[in-house]
């Protein structure tokens, strides 16, 4: 057994010397143009699952009505510090009406509508 001279562990491995481009591979049908993607890989562009378009929520309204015998009820919040509570059918649906009032009045709302536009 010859003794090989190993680089140290932490030190990067030699560099080649030459650089060299890349170059497709020629097809499998013979008439030697390149392959552009390999079978069955998707080449269209796909969206970014990731990406966001900027819109927040700013005004919410959460309306409880669960059934018979049981009280409705509806809470408005805005990012303004609107936060209201109601209770029993005519209290939540007067804050419904005053929930969709404040949106056509709130400043931010207001503002966050035009810039949408």
């Amino acid at each position: 057994m010859s003794a090989r001279e190993h680089p140290p562990a932490n030190s990067p491995a030699p560099t080649p010397t030459g650089i060299k481009s890349a170059e497709p591979a020629p097809a499998t049908d013979g008439n030697s143009a390149p392959k552009v993607v390999a079978e069955g890989v998707l080449s269209s562009v796909r969206l970014n699952p990731c990406f966001d378009d900027g819109r927040r929520p700013v005004a919410w309204l959460h309306i409880t009505a669960p059934g018979r015998g049981v009280t409705p009820s509806a809470r408005s919040w805005c990012s303004c510090g609107r936060d209201l509570f109601a209770a029993g059918q005519t209290r939540a649906l007067a804050l419904i009406d005053d929930h969709v009032r404040h949106r056509t009045a709130c400043p931010q709302l207001v503002s966050q509508e035009g810039k949408a536009a």
